[in-house]
């Protein structure tokens, strides 16, 4: 059977080839000839800004393949149920089944699998969010600790974010900032 890869990280500074290695041993173990790999440093919650899942699904729509494999839900979107459980089911109208590494339960069809979509994906929203939340709380302490001198997100906010001074980790006694404290 003709196979997929679609692996995506978050950010530049990090790399899909862990989820590329495991992917395909996992192919091969399923007896999955890979056809195609796509891998992006992207935001999952970007809409428009993920080029190459806009080229999976091309590929997709044209037959090129009957399974994706990815490493998790979460590397579709982090936009919610209604995005993942969307983009499942473009998927399944198109003939391909997309299977989750991750999430065992997405290797076969039943009657649960949209509730356990609809669940998976909320959770990566929500965790998500979480994240971004204790991101924001974390540097508005680390600004009100160094006098409001930290560098902040303006109008250029879509922009390429610039690498943080090492200066502006550490606070007034030196000690390492850290986002597991908040």
């Amino acid at each position: 059977m003709k196979a997929a890869i679609y692996a995506r990280v978050s950010t530049s500074e990090q790399t899909p080839d862990n989820q590329i290695q495991a992917l395909t041993a996992w192919a091969e173990s399923r007896g999955y000839q890979i056809v195609a790999t796509y891998q992006e440093s992207e935001s999952a919650w970007r809409e428009g800004h993920q080029r190459e899942l806009a080229r999976l699904k091309g590929d997709a729509r044209r037959g090129h393949f009957a399974v994706v494999l990815i490493w998790a839900l979460d590397r579709l979107s982090r936009e919610g149920p209604l995005k993942v459980l969307s983009l499942v089911q473009w998927f399944g109208q198109h003939g391909v089944k997309l299977m989750s590494y991750q999430e065992p339960w997405t290797w076969t069809d039943g009657p649960m699998a949209e509730l356990l979509y609809s669940i998976t994906a909320w959770v990566a929203k929500y965790e998500s969010e979480r994240k971004s939340e204790r991101t924001l709380a974390g540097l508005a302490r680390s600004r009100a600790q160094a006098g409001g001198k930290l560098p902040t997100r303006g109008p250029d906010k879509h922009k390429r974010k610039r690498r943080m001074p090492r200066r502006a980790l550490y606070s007034e006694v030196g000690e390492p900032w850290d986002m597991r404290r908040l």
